[in-house]
């Protein structure tokens, strides 16, 4: 496995014509956007068309980004309008939901503000730990497929603390998550 490399690291570097860095931006950051197209209804080939639209957008866009460090958000943001187009090009018209997430289209709104405001609780609940919980549990969601050795030179750990340190983080954010819902 290779050595962790920050996104503004990899966008620079994939700017300078590295193809490994090209490589490590797929790794890092497929997954999130194929979740991102698929969760706006998408079959398997309108999908891939959008994910691909989007690494196209990047390489138009490789020097003009504002934020290196936020490629990954600037990525999912690019396979979302994608989709979004190709929805609008099949059907004529605006879809009123497509969810960051995977999971069936929803088309009642209540449903989705609840699950916006759980979302927006949860990251409360997390930004609410103690390091290096906080840093850990952002790094597992934002980058789900990282191995064990990056997190740990993330976190500045040993590689075997990561797996004991991840399940206290999770326990402490299942406990505050509980004793929030109790509070009336």
């Amino acid at each position: 496995m290779g050595e962790f490399r920050p996104p503004e690291e990899l966008l620079r570097a994939a700017a300078d014509g590295d193809p490994s860095a090209w490589t490590g931006l797929e790794e890092r950051f497929g997954q999130r956007m194929w979740s991102v197209a698929r969760a706006c209804g998408l079959n398997e080939a309108d999908t891939a068309d959008a994910v691909q639209g989007a690494w196209l957008r990047l390489l138009e866009h490789l020097h003009s980004i504002r934020d290196p460090a936020s490629v990954g958000a600037w990525l999912a943001t690019a396979a979302r309008r994608e989709a979004l187009q190709i929805i609008r090009r099949g059907t004529g018209r605006h879809p009123h939901l497509c969810l960051p997430e995977g999971g069936p289209f929803d088309p009642d709104p209540a449903s989705a503000i609840l699950e916006a405001d759980e979302g927006r609780l949860l990251w409360q609940a997390v930004s609410d730990l103690d390091e290096p919980c906080r840093t850990l549990l952002r790094l597992m969601a934002t980058v789900p497929d990282a191995g064990t050795h990056q997190m740990a030179v993330r976190l500045g750990v040993p590689v075997g603390s990561v797996g004991p340190t991840r399940l206290r983080c999770l326990h402490k954010l299942r406990t505050r998550i509980s004793l929030e819902e109790k509070v009336p």
